[in-house]
């Protein structure tokens, strides 16, 4: 792992990108995600850690490995987003800043996409720009944290 890192969580069904719905969320696979996550980070001179899981626990317990030693987080919790509790409640515990990102504008779907549990825990929230939102929040992360990485 490296010294210095983001986390760059995604929830269910990202595993499926490129393939699930591409007219919402395009032809870009998580791969691709995650490269462009270490290309951003890494003209920074920062890691990056990812993990993407359907299953809630296991994405509790990616924030509970890297919540004290992450410079921060970037979170697609797709639908958990909307329902889940308790991984708000472990990004509540993160010692760095948090990114929501979600590739869709969820603000123009489904009613119940309207919420988030991890907004309001969040530095920033990033819709609608496909996966150059996560390039968007590793940058913000940077600036938000760089004070950090100067310390150490």
């Amino acid at each position: 792992m490296p010294e210095k890192f983001i986390a760059v969580l995604n929830g269910p069904n990202l595993n499926l990108l490129g393939t699930r719905q591409p007219l919402i969320y395009g032809s870009d696979t998580l791969a691709d995600v995650e490269r462009l996550c270490a290309e951003t980070a890494g003209a920074y001179g920062i890691g990056i850690e990812t993990f993407q899981s359907n299953h809630e626990g296991e994405l509790v317990e990616a924030v509970q490995r890297w919540r004290t030693t992450a410079l921060g987080f970037v979170v697609n919790a797709a639908a958990y987003t909307h329902t889940s509790v308790a991984i708000r409640d472990a990004l509540a515990t993160i010692d760095g800043p948090l990114m929501e990102v979600h590739i869709s504008n969820v603000h123009a779907r489904e009613e119940f996409r309207h919420h988030s549990y991890l907004s309001d825990i969040a530095s920033g929230v990033i819709v609608g720009c496909g996966i150059e939102g996560y390039r968007f929040a590793i940058e913000r992360l940077v600036t938000l944290t760089s004070h950090r990485s100067q310390d150490a």
